[in-house]
């Protein structure tokens, strides 16, 4: 079987982009990926009890 590049998804997501012309969906995409980046790092510190009552 062949080895999948690991950003194939990346690449067929702004292909999409480009070809659909669906720009509006970079800031709800980036905006996704920043909340999950923040809850991921924060969950093994301190901050994690203050963090998780925001939401």
């Amino acid at each position: 079987m062949k080895k999948m590049n690991k950003f194939i998804i990346a690449k067929e997501f702004w292909e999409f982009l480009k070809i659909r012309k669906k720009w509006w969906l970079t800031p709800i995409i980036l905006f996704l990926m920043l909340l999950g980046a923040l809850i991921f790092f924060t969950q093994g510190s301190a901050l994690a009890p203050f963090i998780y009552t925001l939401f």
